[in-house]
């Protein structure tokens, strides 16, 4: 059974943070992406295997592949490294089975309607309200870009918002 050793929520999913710092960070020697868009991308798919480390294995699934697989084995072995794009994703996967105890925000884009809460990262008042409902979940919700940077709570980045 594989462990998750960090669930991040990030629009960008591998890219060079993640390749750099959060693999080495979390030792991870698997990542794991769900995005139902991506699943149904075999291009992006491939492009998206690429960027991993050499030694790093990747699954991409959507939201109910991937929840029935994690019921199913768990992830199969190793540490993973769960990536999601947004909030919406965390909310669903949380919500059907994947267990988890923490999750850090670390890269949502801008966009209209979004405020800028913590570095780069911004959220709108539907981003808001999945935060609250997951934080009922008690599940440890906190934000950082990169492993350098201090992990903001998320009490701390409500109040900034």
């Amino acid at each position: 059974m594989a462990q998750i050793v960090l669930c991040r929520v990030d629009s960008r999913l591998i890219h060079g943070q993640v390749v750099t710092k959060w693999v080495n960070q979390s030792q991870a020697n698997h990542i794991v992406v769900i995005s139902d868009e991506l699943e149904k991308d075999d291009f992006m798919k491939s492009i998206y295997s690429m960027a991993a480390p050499p030694g790093v294995k990747v699954d991409i699934f959507g939201v109910e592949s991937g929840v029935n697989t994690w019921k199913d084995n768990q992830f199969g072995e190793g540490n993973v490294l769960l990536l999601v794009p947004d909030l919406k994703t965390l909310s669903s996967i949380v919500n059907e089975g994947i267990q988890l105890k923490a999750a850090q925000v670390g890269g949502l884009g801008g966009g209209p309607g979004r405020k800028v809460v913590y570095q780069n990262i911004t959220l709108d008042d539907n981003d808001v309200e999945i935060l609250k409902i997951l934080d009922q979940k008690e599940l440890d919700l906190y934000f950082q870009t990169i492993p350098e940077d201090s992990p903001l709570k998320l009490a701390s980045v409500l109040e900034k918002y």
